[in-house]
Formats: C-alpha cells, sequence, structure tokens
C-alpha cells in the first residue's frame, strides 16, 4: 500500500508541477477540470447513478468549465459569487454535520446531485482564479489543507482521547479527535506565520493570502487562519458522511494506494471558495 501510494503521488507531481509553475495558468486549469470532472464522476456513482450517468455528470462538469472559461468567470474576480458560496459552506456545511449520515440519506438525489456539482465547479472556479492570481497565492491555500490534515493525523495518533474524551463526530468518522483539530490549527498558524516571513524575506511579486492577511492585521490572520483550517475539517467531514451514507470507503479507486480524486480533494472544496471571499473582502 505504501509503495502504491509513493508511486501514485511522484506520477501526480510530475503531472501537476509543471503546469503549476508554467507562466500561463491555462495549463493548470485544464488539469483542475479533468480532477473536478473526475470527482463528478465519483459523486454520482455515490449517489447510485448508473455508470453511464455518472460519465454523462463528468462529462456535464466539462461542459460546464468550459462554458465558464468562454463566458471568462474563470479568470475574473466574482466578489460576490465567494460571498455566497463561502457564506453556504459555512452555513450548509454545519447543517449538514448537524442531520448527520441519516439526514443526508433523506435527502432527495437530484438536491444531492445538484449541491455536490455546484460545490465542486465552485471549487474549480476558486483553483482558476487563485491560480490567476499567482502561483504562490494558490500554493498558500493549497498547503493549508495538506499543512492542517498531517498536524491533524499525528496530533490526533499521539494525543486523541487523552484531553477530550468525546471524538470529534464518531457517528461519521470515528477516528478524528479535538485534539488532532487543534493540532491542525496550531500547524496552519505556524505555515501562516513562516509564509509572511518567507514573503518578506525574498519579496515575493505575489503575495500568499497570508502575506495579504497580515497587512490587516495579526489579529485577521490568525482568526482567518483558523477558520480555514476549521473549514478544511468540515469539508473531509462532509464527504466522509456522504461516503458513509453510500456504504462506501473510498470514493473509488482511481488513485492506487490515496482512493479516488474526492478523497484527495473533500478539504479543498469549502477552502478555496472562503480564502477567494477573504481575498475579495480584502480588496
Amino acid at each position: 500500500m505504501l509503495k502504491q501510494r509513493v508511486i501514485t503521488a511522484i506520477i501526480l507531481l510530475a503531472i501537476l508541477l509543471p503546469a503549476l509553475f508554467y507562466p500561463r495558468p491555462e495549463p493548470f486549469c485544464v488539469l483542475a477540470a479533468v480532477a473536478i470532472a473526475a470527482a463528478s464522476w465519483e459523486w454520482g456513482r455515490m449517489q447510485a447513478l448508473a455508470q453511464v450517468q455518472s460519465l454523462g455528470l463528468a462529462l456535464l462538469m466539462l461542459l460546464a468549465c468550459a462554458a465558464s472559461w468562454a463566458a471568462g468567470l474563470w479568470s475574473t474576480a466574482t466578489p460576490l459569487l465567494w460571498l455566497l458560496g463561502g457564506g453556504a459552506w459555512v452555513l450548509l456545511g454545519a447543517w449538514m454535520l448537524a442531520r448527520g449520515v441519516s439526514g443526508w440519506g433523506q435527502m432527495s438525489r437530484s438536491l444531492r446531485l445538484c449541491a455536490g456539482f455546484l460545490a465542486l465547479w465552485l471549487a474549480w472556479l476558486g483553483i482558476c482564479q487563485a491560480r490567476m492570481v499567482g502561483s504562490n497565492f494558490l500554493l498558500s491555500i493549497m498547503v493549508l489543507v495538506w499543512v492542517a490534515d498531517v498536524f491533524a493525523y499525528f496530533t490526533g495518533r499521539a494525543f486523541g482521547g487523552r484531553i477530550f474524551a468525546r471524538k470529534l463526530a464518531p457517528s461519521i468518522s470515528p477516528g478524528k479527535s479535538w485534539e488532532g483539530v487543534l493540532g491542525g490549527m496550531a500547524g496552519v498558524l505556524v505555515l501562516a506565520f513562516v509564509w509572511v516571513g518567507a514573503d518578506t524575506a525574498w519579496q515575493a511579486p505575489v503575495l500568499s493570502l497570508y502575506s495579504r492577511l497580515a497587512r490587516q492585521g495579526g489579529a485577521l490572520l490568525v482568526l482567518a487562519a483558523l477558520m480555514l483550517a476549521a473549514m478544511s475539517v468540515v469539508g473531509d467531514l462532509v464527504e466522509s458522511l456522504v461516503k458513509r451514507s453510500a456504504g462506501v470507503k473510498d470514493s473509488s479507486a482511481l488513485l492506487p494506494g490515496h482512493g479516488g480524486v474526492l478523497d484527495r480533494i473533500d478539504a479543498l472544496l469549502p477552502t478555496f471558495p472562503l480564502a477567494m471571499m477573504l481575498n475579495a473582502v480584502l480588496g
């Protein structure tokens, strides 16, 4: 399993890194559209669609991305969209987790399909607009999610259950602990301040999200970093809820050793709209 994970990770990096640092944003946005389309196929399968219907959903996502590209949405700032999308993730994410696995299953399939489709499309748009700002800005959002996940994993393994008796969401993801969440948040705070220092030391031509927040004061940087770290956990829990409702362990087997595309991007789905919302508010 470990060998498969490493090989898959190396192949993905070999594809993504050249596109990420290419002078133009188009290659990375195209790759992101392909990944989001694959995640749409997985979403369809988890909502009990037939194979052909799930492929149709993936094709529909590619068409939606192409239409957004043709309309210029992928490269045009959309502050109102990010305010609505970010707010929706905060409110609806909390509502979904409160209702639990049974509540998700009680919703109509059409509504579930539309909700997932919109969340995936919004994430793609956020990725594209972040890449238009610059690679440093885009990476600062993506690495936040990875650091939150890594720190949460190791903190949870080391201290899970020793401080808080109750698990984070035992009916959705029994392995997650409050200690892990706090560890993830601490890791993100360290990342934020280190990145601000690196931007200053290297005189980054394009500022990271953290440096943009820090310009408004350290308190805002701390609060925003904590919120984004918390919402990355919400994204992870929401996907776990959906998988538990569908009775599957992984969203698919597209990425050997890693599960599916959704398993790798679930925490990014709320994080990008909220990060772009913060960027829009900051002007």
